[in-house]
């Protein structure tokens, strides 16, 4: 059985007109607004994020990154989650197509299989330009959702 993305950022939720003016101010933010199962601190999160970041951009093209830690932060898998970033302002963030990050999905698994699985749906939606639009347009949570669930 597959992952469940539109459950995933139900959990993450969605979160729009961030500013921020690199991906570390982001991941701060959402490390502080998202509730951490028992056991995971924010602080372990922002480090696991930013440490990623560090090593490759997550950026993927078309505006959009996919943040997330290298090693797993999240043990269980009710506890996994995908956090929406709606930017107000585009980041630079050395995407291979060059164009300014807009939208990232934090992605937060429990382990590789799991991420993968998330990886592969949300690269299937970013290749419909009706879903494309939907970023660009920046659409609520349940347009969202709505979205994932027809089109994923």
């Amino acid at each position: 059985m597959g992952v469940d993305v539109a459950e995933l950022i139900k959990r993450g939720g969605v979160f729009s007109d961030v500013k921020a003016s690199c991906p570390e101010d982001v991941y701060k933010y959402i490390s502080e607004q998202i509730v951490m199962p028992d056991g995971v601190t924010s602080s372990e999160v922002y480090e696991a994020l930013c440490a990623r970041e560090k090593i490759m951009s997550t950026a993927v093209g078309n505006a959009i990154a996919l943040p997330h830690a290298r090693t797993p932060v999240i043990k269980e898998g009710e506890d996994q989650r995908i956090c929406v970033v709606y930017l107000s302002n585009p980041i630079e963030m050395h995407a291979p197509d060059g164009v300014p990050v807009k939208t990232m999905f934090i992605i937060l698994t429990q382990n590789s299989q799991s991420h993968l699985q998330v990886l592969s749906t949300l690269v299937g939606l970013f290749q419909k330009t009706q879903f494309k639009k939907l970023l660009d347009d920046q659409v609520s949570e349940a347009e969202l959702l709505k979205a994932v669930t027809e089109m994923a």
